[in-house]
């Protein structure tokens, strides 16, 4: 058996408890009670409370709608103030429910099929920026200050706008609520946030005759709650890999696939772009020794995402320009790795990463790594490129920092706009062989990889050099079995969207 279908018989079995609150957010509950919990983990901790779980959250709200006569916004709140309890309310006939469960669901999908137009349309009036589309970072920790240095990226030529989430977000097993001005190392991803910031890039937009990517993070512990707000809030980009969770955030791997697997179906029909995270691995193993790593990790999270519903054009794999800059012939090797992700994955919107392990407090070396970068990437006709800031992670990045790096980053670009159309390498030269050994290489991991399964393949540390056990790790109190009668109705619909070429 394959390592997708082996991971796929796992998540067909189990649901979480994100996934359930994904769910009551997509019936349109919002907000928080008077503790300031949000009300989707209210409706589904009390849920859980009485054992009803695994039949699924949408059962109870659709019993009590019928019930009570109300919407599950009301049902939230009523469970909120404690005036009810889903399972002393009266049972009504299954098929009534699901009638009910599915005009939300429709209603639901509705909205999001809505919001993907726009991003169509607005897309189609202004256009976009030439590849590789230029992506900056803002990370201050106040979403009104994010703002101002977005806009002002964008100005300088910044093509997508990634909003840093406020350090260890991941690991919250909820979502903060509302607009925020305080956070470490980032801001916190919140369906406030999100509109504020789509607001605020759609008017900058406008100004310099170009749509705006809007990025943000669908991974951790809410992964499937955030790809919910990114679809209703117009996110165009969201951070969601299969395996970052588990090997750098030691997030439980049950509970991370099978929320991977409902994110990236809300992303499918969003329209949102994923971007997974194998760059990441480079940081901690090395970035020659390792590259099939890399390549091997990119294969799955292509095929769990195709899984998901995802096409082509919305996986965006990942990868970095991470070598050792004193190694020999360096550039040979990345132009190698770099070239090999894109000839592999011809329709992907690739994004490279820009060297981060060995980047030097020397600003001009430093520079000069970055426009090696910069080079390899039009070189190898990357899609998505994140540009590399020197100060990041020295300190919130100064709005002339980021617009150096991209004053040069453009430089390059348009210096070296057809260059690979004008080179063909050496045959059974340098890049070729080292193309192929890496190719090699991961073929034979996968084939590992196919005889133990992912599960135990991370147990062993096979990626990033980081082993998790299968029952570690944080959030699997989160995951459970679904009984005979769980009902999910997006899992069937989403599909049916996606076939419909929505």
């Amino acid at each position: 058996m394959c390592i997708r279908d082996r991971l796929k018989e796992f998540i067909d079995l189990h649901s979480t408890t994100t996934i359930e609150r994904s769910i009551v957010r997509l019936f349109g509950v919002d907000g928080v009670d008077k503790n300031g919990i949000p009300l989707p983990n209210v409706v589904v901790d009390h849920v859980k409370s009485f054992g009803g779980l695994a039949r699924g959250v949408s059962y109870w709200l659709g019993n009590a709608s019928i019930a009570l006569n109300k919407n599950p916004q009301e049902i939230a709140e009523l469970i909120a103030e404690k005036k009810i309890n889903l399972s002393k309310l009266k049972k009504n006939d299954d098929e009534e429910i699901k009638k009910v469960i599915d005009r939300w669901a429709d209603d639901a999908i509705k909205r999001i099929v809505k919001v993907r137009k726009e991003r169509e349309r607005l897309i189609k009036k202004l256009g976009e920026g030439e590849k590789p589309l230029l992506y900056a970072i803002v990370a201050t920790g106040n979403i009104y200050h994010d703002i101002i240095q977005a806009k002002s990226a964008v100005k300088n030529g910044a093509d997508i706008i990634a909003v840093i989430r406020s350090t260890a977000q991941s690991l919250l097993d909820y979502v903060p609520y509302g607009a925020t001005t305080e956070g470490y190392g980032g801001t916190y991803a919140t369906q406030e946030n999100f509109r504020i910031m789509r607001k605020a890039l759609d008017e900058v937009g406008e100004e310099v005759g170009r749509y705006i990517r809007l990025v943000n993070y669908a991974s951790g512990l809410c992964m499937p709650e955030i790809s919910v707000m990114g679809a209703f809030e117009r996110l165009d980009i969201m951070l969601n890999d299969s395996m970052y969770g588990i090997l750098f955030r030691d997030i439980n791997m049950k509970r991370t696939f099978t929320d991977q697997h409902f994110s990236r179906m809300v992303n499918a029909v969003g329209g949102i772009i994923i971007n997974t995270g194998e760059d990441n691995y480079l940081t901690t193993s090395d970035a020659i020794e390792h590259a099939h790593t890399v390549l091997t990790s990119q294969f799955i999270n292509e095929q769990l995402a195709l899984l998901s519903l995802l096409p082509k054009k919305q996986i965006g794999l990942g990868h970095a320009f991470e070598i050792n800059p004193d190694i020999k012939n360096g550039l040979l090797y990345e132009i190698a790795h770099a070239l090999l992700v894109r000839e592999i994955f011809k329709e992907e919107p690739i994004k490279y990463m820009p060297p981060t392990r060995f980047m030097t407090g020397n600003i001009f070396k430093g520079h000069a790594m970055d426009t090696m970068f910069n080079l390899v990437s039009v070189l190898t006709r990357q899609h998505i490129h994140l540009v590399g800031i020197l100060t990041e992670a020295i300190h919130t990045p100064f709005m002339q920092d980021r617009h150096i790096s991209l004053e040069t980053a453009k430089y390059v670009m348009n210096n070296a706009r057809d260059l690979a159309k004008e080179i063909e390498f050496k045959k059974n030269g340098f890049i070729e062989r080292r193309a192929n050994k890496v190719l090699d290489e991961a073929y034979r991991l996968l084939r590992k990889i196919s005889k133990v399964g992912l599960m135990k393949a991370i147990e062993a540390g096979i990626f990033a050099n980081i082993a998790r056990p299968i029952d570690g790790g944080k959030g699997l109190d989160g995951v459970f079995v679904k009984d005979q009668d769980y009902y999910n109705p997006f899992l069937k619909k989403f599909e049916k969207a996606m076939k419909n070429e929505i």
